[in-house]
């Protein structure tokens, strides 16, 4: 059974950084291997479901035209919302997934720490949501931690290994590491040399 939002609103209850994504190294290093691999300088619209308190979000809103945001806890919804107060084109809703997915196309959507909260039967509804709300060049990212989760139903491997099964796309970059996986799949793999005439 995939975690129920009671267990993120647990969280945030009295800790507006629960996995201390300002204080540790280990996650400000993560956060710029996740921007790096990414293969464009800019994006049109990404969507980033399983926000938290928006960290994440506030390095990707420079790097698009419109930035989606959202979480299933009320109380990460209003700190996302107040980390993003400088970005006029970046909005945050409180949405539970897969079940409430936004309309909309997407250049990029980003899967960051939330894929093994979700049992097998709800990750691969929300990759085929995903792949339908993709853009005919759009790419996923997705970065996971490595170390098995108490109450968790899936492990990074596992949520990894589904993405790269259900999304038939070819894997555009990647970083692994013994603590997470990073892995950027792409409807065009050009690489970044190419683009840029150099191949």
């Amino acid at each position: 059974m995939s975690v129920t939002t009671p267990y993120f609103d647990q969280l945030f209850a009295d800790n507006d950084d629960p996995w201390a994504f300002r204080q540790r190294w280990y996650e400000r290093r993560k956060r710029a291997l996740t921007l790096a691999l990414l293969t464009r300088p800019r994006y049109g619209s990404i969507f980033e479901p399983g926000c938290a308190n928006g960290e994440l979000s506030f390095e990707l809103a420079p790097r698009c035209d419109r930035l989606l945001s959202c979480d299933t806890a009320e109380a990460a919804v209003g700190l996302a919302r107040n980390r993003l107060l400088g970005f006029p084109h970046a909005h945050v809703q409180q949405s539970r997934l897969p079940g409430q997915w936004p309309a909309g196309r997407f250049d990029l959507i980003v899967l960051s720490e939330l894929g093994y909260y979700l049992d097998a039967d709800d990750l691969g509804r929300l990759i085929k949501l995903a792949l339908a709300s993709l853009t005919p060049d759009g790419q996923l990212l997705a970065c996971h931690w490595r170390p098995p989760i108490e109450g968790c139903p899936q492990t990074a491997e596992q949520v990894h290994g589904l993405l790269h099964e259900r999304l038939d796309m070819p894997v555009v970059a990647s970083h692994h590491e013994p603590d997470f996986l990073l892995d950027l799949w792409g409807r065009d793999a050009t690489s970044v040399a190419s683009l840029e005439g150099l191949r």
